[in-house]
């Protein structure tokens, strides 16, 4: 993390590559998982965490809001979702074909997120030349 108000929003966007790298994992393991006995599914979400920091600050711009976040609470943990739901008799609730969909976008999530810091620092680059 950079500690500039230069560098906010690409912080806010290293986050987010980060959560997304984080469910990227979490999905995958519950693929692998996807035959195992009473596994429950998990998750990440950053983007509650993330809209949850925002609404902190009201009648701001969003430049503003940015600036003044910590970026120590922007961290997504993984959770176990919906613990008591299971649709299979051995009390599995992963759904393979959803897993599948949900390992796609966020792989598209994570490339358009690196796309968006280089954008950033290309921005950044064109200004000091």
């Amino acid at each position: 993390m950079i500690s500039s108000d230069l560098y906010d929003y690409i912080n806010v966007l290293d986050k987010a590559a980060d959560a997304a790298w984080t469910r990227e994992g979490a999905i995958s393991n519950n693929i692998a998982n996807g035959d195992t006995p009473g596994y429950k599914r998990q998750d990440v979400d950053f983007e509650g965490v993330l809209q949850r920091e925002l609404s902190r600050f009201k009648y701001v711009s969003l430049d503003e809001k940015v600036s003044k976040l910590h970026m120590d609470h922007l961290n997504a943990d993984v959770y176990t979702d919906a613990a008591n739901y299971s649709y299979r008799l051995d009390r599995n609730n992963v759904d393979p074909e959803q897993e599948y969909a949900e390992l796609a976008s966020t792989q598209i999530k994570y490339n358009a997120l690196i796309d968006s810091m280089n954008k950033e620092f290309a921005r950044i680059k064109s200004v000091l030349q």
